[in-house]
C-alpha cells in the first residue's frame, strides 16, 4: 500500500506545452496531488531548482508536507512555512568558486532560501530569460556577486554552460572542490538542450532529503512511490518500493528499472499528463 509519493518536478509535473502544463502543471494534476493529501497520503516534491520555484504548486495543491528544493539543500513545508534545513555553503569556499566560474566567463547564478542573483552584465543573456521563465521568477540583479555572497547564506551555485566544452571547464573547476561540493546536472523541457549544474555541499542530494522526511513522518519507504524521469532521479527513486517512470524519461533511467517487476511502471509522457497513468496503474485514482 502506498503512503508516500515522493516527486520530481520539470519532466513530472510540468512539460512544454504553454497553458496546459507549461508554466503550471496541468490542472488535473494538481487536483489528483489535492485529492491524494486530502486522503492522508504524503506528497513530497522534489526539485533541483531554487526552493521557490515550487511554492505554487504545493499551495495550490494543499501540500501540507516538507518538499525538497536546491537539489537537497533546503527542505521546506510551504503551508505552515516550516524550515526543516537550510544547509548553506561556506562563504569562503562560494567566493573561491565563483572566482574561478567568472575567470573562465561561465554564466553564474546564486541561490539562497527566498531568491537567487545574477551579475548585471549578464541581465540581458538568453540564459537568464530562459531560466527566469523556468522559474516564475526573475532574478535579483547585482553588480557583483560577491556582494550576495558577502550577506545572504548561499545553498546552491549555478554555472550554466552555453557549450560541451563550458561544460568541461565547469567539471575541471568542480573537481578541484569535489571534497566539499557535489555536482549533478540538470535539464528543462523548455530549455533543451541547455544543462543547469547544480552545486550544493557534499552529501546533500534529493535521496539524503528523502531519508530524512520519511524519518520525520515514520514512513517506510517501501511504502513510497517515487517519480521522476531524468537519470539523476534514481537515487531518490531507488529508495522507494514502487517507482513510476515518465514515458518522457531518459534512456539511462528507462533502463534502471527492472522491467519484470509490477511494482515499477512506465507511463505516458508529460505532455500526456503521464504522472496520472501512473497513479492509475498504482490505482491511487481511477
Amino acid at each position: 500500500m502506498i503512503k508516500g509519493i515522493f516527486l520530481d518536478v520539470d519532466g513530472v509535473l510540468v512539460g512544454n506545452k504553454k497553458g496546459y502544463n507549461w508554466p503550471e502543471p496541468n490542472k488535473k494534476v494538481i487536483d489528483s496531488l489535492k485529492m491524494l493529501r486530502e486522503r492522508g497520503i504524503i506528497v513530497s516534491l522534489c526539485t533541483g531548482k531554487g526552493t521557490f520555484a515550487i511554492k505554487d504548486i504545493a499551495l495550490k495543491a494543499k501540500l501540507d508536507d516538507l518538499h525538497i528544493g536546491d537539489g537537497g539543500a533546503i527542505i521546506k513545508n510551504f503551508i505552515t512555512d516550516e524550515v526543516l534545513k537550510i544547509d548553506a555553503i561556506n562563504k569562503d569556499i562560494v567566493l573561491k568558486i565563483y572566482n574561478e566560474l567568472k575567470a573562465a566567463n561561465i554564466y553564474i547564478e546564486l541561490y539562497s532560501e527566498d531568491k537567487y542573483s545574477i551579475e548585471s552584465k549578464n541581465a540581458n543573456d538568453v540564459l537568464r530569460i530562459k531560466h527566469a521563465d523556468i522559474l516564475y521568477r526573475q532574478p535579483s540583479v547585482v553588480a557583483s556577486l560577491k556582494e550576495v555572497i558577502n550577506v545572504d547564506p548561499i545553498v546552491k551555485i549555478m554555472p550554466i554552460p552555453k557549450n560541451p566544452e563550458e561544460k568541461k571547464l565547469v567539471i575541471d573547476i568542480f573537481n578541484k572542490f569535489s571534497n566539499m561540493l557535489s555536482l549533478q546536472w540538470g535539464t528543462h523541457l523548455t530549455a533543451l538542450p541547455t544543462e543547469f549544474g547544480v552545486i550544493t555541499n557534499l552529501g546533500i542530494s534529493k535521496k539524503e532529503s528523502i531519508k530524512k522526511i520519511s524519518s520525520i513522518y515514520n514512513l517506510s519507504l517501501i511504502e513510497a512511490l517515487g517519480v521522476g524521469d531524468g537519470e539523476t532521479d534514481w537515487g531518490f527513486m531507488s529508495l522507494c518500493g514502487y517507482k513510476g517512470i515518465m514515458g518522457n524519461a531518459s534512456p539511462q533511467l528507462i533502463n534502471m528499472i527492472d522491467s519484470t517487476d509490477k511494482n515499477s511502471f512506465v507511463g505516458k509522457s508529460v505532455n500526456e499528463n503521464g504522472l496520472l497513468t501512473i497513479f492509475e496503474y498504482f490505482k491511487l485514482i481511477d
